[in-house]
């Protein structure tokens, strides 16, 4: 037992040459350009006032050339975009439903196999007992009022809360943006907003429909892209899945997944390009990295709306997502990794790529360490299989886990909103800090997964914040064993 014992004078070792090498490569800019401004104020301390003299319409040329090109940077640069504060909805009481009085309720819809199977399903999903199903009648007998209610309930819960919290008139509001992926009225769900609170004829809106669990993160996007070209407005961004619209009686396995998973949940989040908003918001926008792998067929269809053999409607989770998921991830990730991973890692990554593509070694592929890049992963919490491979493919810790392993728990799959309900859960738990860096990923039918990078412009204080997560914070985590145990 001795002899196979690891050697941890010798992991100490490679731990400190790593960070050596870390530092060194980290740092190699300014230790290239001090020797050469020492060299250059050498130079200037041997010239006279004479040879100063002569210089003196180069050195003028030089600073005009300057200012110009400094003139154009400035100007041509993009508008910082700015994350004021942001809102989770918080179900009431009357929505919460335990696993086991949700098998009791479904047990006249489904017949026993069907039954058993999600129970199972259930009991392995990574779900507690008090998340939230909108219930009008049981057992779960919906009707499109019963959708319409579910959507003004997440939707301008969410809103009230937000403008409560940021003090902002709805009308100074210049766009909004609303993603629902399954429920989609006429009239949309964004203009419900501006009748809702008689908005001006000038406000812009979208209505995302179709795009899954990461269409918050597109939304993000969309948002960025339009205050780009509109100075000192307001974004508004309303993330809702109506779950009780995709509700699903019926025998295949495929579509029961969904049942088990898909909980009530909504956000509203508040953007502005307003450098007056600055001191008062709390991140800034630093990257949105979206990868979409709908020309492969498989991708394409792995969650995919159509109808059963029976004609009812509802969406198919197939048995590829897992692998596709992880694919879509490493094609975001390559993108992502050289806007914030630090040189260091760039070059370990490139070295292993060479080595095993070029040279021909058989090796694993070096794995970047997104850690030296992030405090905080807000991980969508689509079910535990997703949180397990993410966790394993990034190689993360369970400390960085538990946001996202939490929202499972206490929410369940709140669909887009879900990267929310962990950020919150973060600022609750008083681990935002200044300069802190916050990684959201989100995955979503077509296939897609989308990145957003936020840096935290201030600390934030978790005993003035007011969040789905702030009375119940001390009892998390909670700490589960494994189903498979």
């Amino acid at each position: 037992m001795a002899e196979n014992a690891p050697n941890y004078a010798q992991v100490h070792q490679i731990k400190y040459v790593k960070l050596g090498y870390h530092y060194l490569i980290s740092n190699a800019i300014y230790l290239l350009i001090v020797p050469i401004l020492v060299a250059m104020l050498l130079h200037l301390s041997t010239l006279t006032i004479e040879d100063l003299m002569n210089h003196f319409a180069m050195l003028k040329s030089c600073s005009t050339l300057v200012v110009f090109l400094a003139t154009v940077y400035f100007m041509s640069r993009p508008r910082n975009v700015y994350l004021v504060d942001f809102s989770c909805y918080k179900p009431h009481e009357r929505f919460m439903m335990s696993k086991q009085y949700m098998i009791e309720n479904m047990s006249k819809l489904f017949d026993e196999e069907s039954l058993m199977f999600q129970k199972k399903i259930l009991e392995r999903s990574g779900l507690g007992d008090k998340t939230y199903i909108p219930i009008d009648t049981i057992p779960f007998k919906y009707t499109f009022s019963s959708y319409l209610n579910e959507a003004e309930e997440e939707i301008f819960g969410a809103i009230d809360d937000l403008l409560a919290k940021t003090r902002v008139k709805i009308g100074d509001i210049g766009i909004i943006i609303v993603n629902s992926s399954l429920f989609n009225p006429s009239p949309s769900l964004s203009s419900m907003i501006v009748n809702h609170y008689k908005l001006g004829v000038n406000v812009i809106t979208y209505n995302l429909g179709g795009m899954g669990c990461s269409a918050g993160l597109i939304s993000v996007d969309l948002a960025n892209r339009l205050l780009q070209g509109q100075a000192n407005t307001y974004a508004l961004i309303v993330s809702a899945e109506i779950v009780s619209s995709a509700f699903y009686i019926g025998k295949q396995r495929s579509r029961l997944l969904p049942n088990c998973l898909f909980r009530m949940g909504s956000s509203a989040i508040l953007l502005s390009n307003r450098s007056s908003d600055r001191p008062r918001s709390k991140y800034q926008l630093m990257h949105v990295v979206r990868t979409h792998k709908g020309a492969d067929e498989r991708a394409y269809r792995c969650a995919y709306m159509d109808e059963d053999e029976n004609g009812k409607r509802s969406v198919s989770l197939s048995k590829d997502l897992m692998a596709v998921a992880g694919e879509a991830l490493k094609t975001n990730i390559t993108t992502l990794g050289p806007l914030v991973l630090p040189m260091s890692e760039q070059l370990l990554f490139f070295a292993s790529l060479m080595a095993r593509k070029v040279f021909k070694r058989k090796m694993k592929p070096y794995i970047p360490d997104f850690k030296m890049a992030f405090e905080h992963f807000c991980i969508h919490a689509g079910g535990r299989a997703v949180l397990d491979e993410l966790q394993k493919n990034l190689d993360l810790p369970e400390f960085l886990m538990e946001p996202s392993r939490m929202t499972l728990y206490r929410f369940g799959n709140t669909s887009s909103s879900s990267i929310w309900y962990n950020l919150a859960y973060s600022e609750a738990k008083g681990t935002i800090k200044k300069g802190d860096r916050v990684w959201q990923i989100g995955f979503g039918s077509g296939f897609k997964c989308n990145s957003v990078v936020w840096r935290a412009l201030r600390t934030v204080n978790a005993a003035k914040e007011k969040n789905p997560w702030t009375d119940e914070i001390q009892d998390f985590p909670v700490h589960r064993s494994h189903p498979d145990a």
